[in-house]
């Protein structure tokens, strides 16, 4: 087994690039090695049994307990016991860790796609990313205990994303810098990278990745490190490499998702997203305690409020999807924190249906867009409610007015009572009342089932849309 080992050791250490490798000899039939650089690799800790796999899904029906394969570490498992050292032969310690849920929960269970299964989980992927970090009306989160003197001298956050990732990270710059009262950018992690940011000490750099194995915002999280800057990781998956590079994680505990487009994903982001805004905001007393136990209410009540949303407009979403089977192309038009759930949804509308989507900024429309209406245009118009802010709502409503004089076909998503789009609307989904900055967790729900209802017409996989992967872990 020593030369085995040895013989290995000696091959990855002159191997440059991102890989995960395993090997074997026939003679050994009971040794495995492995080695990882910049790519997944985890142990499954079994009895008399282990497991190695790019992911805990892939051995968590055999065991549930886990090891994490660090950066330019080899490990050689025989179903007795499990050996791990760095490329130079030095021994590792490994912390074991608990995978969190169970087999099932990675199972369609009945229902006829996982992207319907996570949609229906939506409710539950906020409720267990809230779980155990409220407390008394306060925010506590116990994976930031010790933090405060970070979080307190930090004098601008960086949010660092791809795709879905990266309208959470939009919508969380609202409540980051309204709450927390920290200037906040966000940026695409594989713009970020290139070019040459600056970052400092008291610079937060806050990536976001379901998989936590994203290569361009590994790749970014490391370069922000090597600057200077602290790092703090949005993740999905326990053991990835994204947390295990960063200073400190908040994981989303929205269980296993399988589907390509993400769905419960994107709303326990933003949830820990909020949950990150009001820990900072209690750390730097940017806001009072009774403002952050109501904040906490609202949050509180969100899972049954997309629950109700589920329940009420699940099934005319989806004829209304059925309907519109043939359309070539769908506009989404947002404003304020509405802007990123109108991107949002029209990226899940072209990934999983391949028809044009685009998602705009409301005020933009007479920039540009409004001249892609004509008459039958569909377009999703998310309005924010009139008691945020009457001028923006007032505003959207205008908008409205104009794509439908010009013959658009107009589906508005709007909270409950709000009377004054209905004159101008073809289709109004309502849903229930919650401050502004929550309505996103509302919103994006119809249009989650509107791309998966418009996909399932068409005949199309949703799960696995052509041409796209789960996790991008390739520049």
């Amino acid at each position: 087994s020593g030369a085995l080992v040895e013989a290995f050791r000696a091959t990855v250490a002159k191997l440059d690039g991102a890989f995960t490798l395993l090997a074997m000899h026939q003679d050994q039939p009971g040794l495995v090695v492995g080695a990882r650089r910049n790519s997944p690799l985890v142990i499954g800790l079994g009895e008399g049994e282990n497991f190695l796999g790019s992911d805990v899904a892939a051995f968590v029906e055999h065991t549930r307990h886990a090891l994490a394969i660090g950066q330019d570490e080899i490990v050689a498992i025989t179903p007795e016991g499990v050996t791990v050292t760095d490329f130079h032969g030095e021994p590792v310690e490994v912390e074991p860790f608990e995978v969190t849920w169970d087999a099932s929960a990675a199972e369609k269970g009945g229902w006829s796609s996982f992207m319907a299964k996570e949609v229906s989980e939506e409710p539950e992927a906020v409720a267990n990313t809230l779980r155990g970090r409220i407390r008394h009306g306060a925010v506590e989160i116990p994976e930031l205990d010790g933090l405060d003197e970070l979080f307190a001298s930090v004098s601008r956050i960086v949010v660092i994303a791809c795709g879905t990732a990266a309208y959470a990270g939009q919508v969380g710059k609202y409540a980051l810098e309204k709450w927390a009262n920290v200037p906040v950018e966000v940026e695409l992690s594989h713009e970020f990278r290139y070019r040459d940011p600056v970052l400092d000490a008291n610079t937060l750099v806050v990536s976001i990745s379901q998989s936590g194995e994203t290569m361009d915002t590994l790749m970014a999280v490391k370069y922000a490190r090597e600057r200077g800057a602290k790092t703090l990781s949005i993740c999905n998956t326990q053991g990835a490499t994204i947390p295990r590079e960063s200073d400190a994680i908040v994981y989303t505990h929205a269980g296993p998702e399988v589907a390509v487009a993400s769905t419960k994903a994107f709303t326990a982001q933003i949830t820990a997203l909020y949950l990150l805004a009001l820990h900072v905001a209690r750390v730097r007393g940017s806001l009072s305690p009774t403002e952050i136990a109501q904040h906490v209410l609202e949050l509180e009540a969100i899972p049954e409020k997309i629950q109700r949303v589920l329940d009420r407009e699940h099934d005319r979403t989806t004829q209304l999807a059925r309907w519109m089977a043939d359309t070539r192309s769908v506009l989404f038009l947002g404003r304020n924190v509405g802007y990123p759930i109108a991107l949002e949804g029209a990226l899940k509308l072209k990934e999983i249906s391949y028809i044009h989507a685009e998602g705009f900024a409301a005020g933009e429309l007479k920039h540009g867009p409004i001249a892609l209406i004509e008459p039958g245009q569909p377009v999703f118009v998310l309005v924010p409610s009139p008691r945020g802010s009457s001028v923006i709502h007032d505003k959207v409503v205008s908008n409205i007015q104009e794509i439908r004089a010009r013959g658009a076909r107009v589906i508005v998503i709007a909270e409950e009572g709000d009377a004054a789009v209905l004159p101008f609307a073809d289709e109004v989904l309502h849903i229930p009342l919650a401050g502004p900055l929550f309505e996103p967790l509302l919103a994006v729900v119809p249009l989650h089932i509107f791309a998966m209802g418009l996909a399932s017409a068409k005949g199309l996989d949703v799960d696995q849309p052509r041409n796209l992967a789960k996790s991008v872990t390739v520049e």
